[in-house]
């Protein structure tokens, strides 16, 4: 199954490759790239928290960055709810993540990470992608509005997958964060 969805993913990327200049618009290979990096990063939480009390869920956070997205959506042209929505298929991919190494680490507590990260360290990187992503949502809204765009996500969040050397618990979180990239 993996095979194919690359194989699909290769030969979809070579005819959009192939469109002419003028009628391909930017893709979606960077967002899509940006929400990889997230949902790697998610790892490094994950260590974090792990034997905490620090809880995988955390509205007040989650709350923040909504906040956040919803007041910097309209400079940007971007509709609040859109990048809302969008980024909250950011922050339950990464609870994907969070909750699948959980469950690998409760059963092989050997490979628990050591050290364990600093999550001071890692929220001003989130935060770095947090802006890259939405700075994409926005030059992307004309592909995400477009009736290629599942096709064009299925080949961007293929070859992210490829390209990052995502097992399958990585491979699902990406599927939950590219889930609301198109729009329609």
């Amino acid at each position: 199954m993996r095979v194919l969805a690359v194989l699909f993913a290769v030969v979809s990327g070579l005819l959009v490759a192939a469109l002419p200049a003028s009628a391909s618009p930017p893709g979606l290979w960077r967002l899509t790239d940006l929400a990889a990096q997230r949902v790697e990063l998610a790892d490094q939480v994950a260590a974090a928290k792990y034997g905490t009390p620090s809880p995988i869920d955390d509205p007040v956070r989650e709350q923040q960055i909504y906040d956040s997205v919803s007041a910097r959506a309209p400079g940007l042209g971007l509709d609040p709810a859109d990048a809302v929505r969008f980024f909250r298929a950011q922050i339950e991919a990464n609870k994907v993540v969070q909750r699948g190494l959980y469950t690998r680490w409760d059963a092989h507590p050997a490979e628990v990470p050591s050290p364990r990260p600093d999550l001071a360290v890692i929220r001003p990187v989130i935060d770095r992608l947090n802006t890259g992503l939405l700075t994409e949502l926005a030059a992307t809204s004309a592909v995400r509005a477009a009736h290629s765009c599942p096709a064009r996500q299925l080949v961007a969040a293929g070859v992210a997958d490829v390209v990052h050397h995502f097992d399958a618990l990585h491979t699902r979180a990406l599927g939950t964060a590219t889930s609301a990239t198109c729009l329609g």
